[in-house]
C-alpha cells in the first residue's frame, strides 16, 4: 500500500507508525483508518516492536467530521464496524508489543485508538478527551471497552459524561496508561521502552498478550488453564533456553525473537 497520510518506518526490529496529517491534528479520516490497519498487519509480520504516534503537536483529534460529507450524511454505524473495528482489531490483536507515544492532544476516537495499543507512554503536556458528548454521541472506538478496564467504571463514566480533559498526569494516577513523561524526556524515553522490547523475547511477549486480554473473559480455572498452556509454548522455545544459560552465565540475553 502507498501511504498518504501516516508515515511508516523500520528500524532495528521497531516498526514506527505515524499519523501524518499535523495541519488538521492527525483527525482520522477513512483512507487513514485503511492505512493504519494495513501497517499494523504488516508490522506483525516484520517488526518486533511497533510505536504509534503523531506527527506535528498532536497524537490524533478523532474522526475528521469533514470526511465522507456533512454530519448528516455520516452513516456512524457502518464506519465504526467497517473501518474502526478492522483497525482496532489489527492494533490490538498485533502479535508484538505496541506503544502508544502520546505526543500531543489524544480526542475523541484518537484516545482511544491510543488506548487500544499494549502500553500508553504520554508526553506531560497531552491530554485525554473522550469528546463525544459534546456533540451528541457516545465513547466509541472501543472507549467503552478500555477505559472502564484501565481506570474503573466510576472514572470511566466522569470522562465520559463531562467530557472533561484528562491530563496525562492524572492518566498515570489513574491508571488509564503506564506512564507519563517529562516533554523533554519524552522522546527518548519512548526510543527507550521500543529498543528494550524490540531486544526482548517476542514470542512469551505474544503469550503475555494473549493472557492478560484473556483473563477479562476467564474464571480462575480457565485461566489457570491458560496460563499452563501458553508456559508450556514458551518453555519450549529456545528463548527460554537461552534466557537461562545467559542468567546463570551472568550476561545479557540475545533472544532470536521471533
Amino acid at each position: 500500500m502507498d501511504y498518504q497520510t501516516i508515515t511508516y518506518e523500520l528500524s532495528g526490529g521497531i516498526a514506527r507508525v505515524t499519523l501524518n496529517r499535523p495541519d488538521v491534528m492527525n483527525s482520522m479520516t477513512a483512507q487513514m483508518r485503511a492505512e493504519l490497519t494495513h501497517a499494523f498487519r504488516r508490522s506483525g509480520e516484520e517488526a518486533r516492536v511497533v510505536v504509534l504516534t503523531g506527527a506535528g503537536r498532536a497524537f490524533c483529534a478523532g474522526q475528521d467530521l469533514g470526511d465522507g460529507g456533512s454530519a448528516a450524511e455520516l452513516d456512524l454505524e457502518r464506519i465504526l464496524r467497517d473501518e474502526y473495528a478492522p483497525m482496532l482489531r489489527a492494533l490490538s490483536g498485533c502479535p508484538v508489543p505496541t506503544i502508544a507515544a502520546v505526543n500531543g492532544a489524544a480526542a475523541g476516537a484518537g484516545a482511544n485508538l491510543a488506548l487500544a495499543a499494549d502500553v500508553v507512554i504520554a508526553s506531560e503536556s497531552a491530554y485525554f478527551l473522550q469528546a463525544f458528548a459534546r456533540i451528541g454521541l457516545i465513547p466509541d472506538a472501543g472507549g467503552t471497552y478500555a477505559m472502564p478496564r484501565a481506570m474503573g467504571q466510576a472514572k470511566a463514566m466522569g470522562a465520559a459524561l463531562f467530557a472533561d480533559r484528562i491530563s496525562a498526569k492524572q492518566a498515570d494516577d489513574w491508571g488509564l496508561i503506564w506512564e507519563a513523561v517529562p516533554d523533554e524526556r519524552f522522546e527518548d524515553r519512548v526510543n527507550e521502552r521500543a529498543a528494550f522490547l524490540a531486544e526482548g523475547p517476542t514470542a512469551a511477549y505474544r503469550h503475555i498478550k494473549e493472557a492478560i486480554r484473556a483473563t477479562w473473559g476467564n474464571d480462575l480455572e480457565e485461566q489457570l488453564s491458560l496460563e499452563a498452556k501458553l508456559q508450556g509454548k514458551s518453555g519450549a522455545s529456545r528463548d527460554f533456553q537461552e534466557g537461562v544459560l545467559a542468567f546463570l552465565e551472568k550476561r545479557p540475553a540475545q533472544f532470536e525473537g521471533r
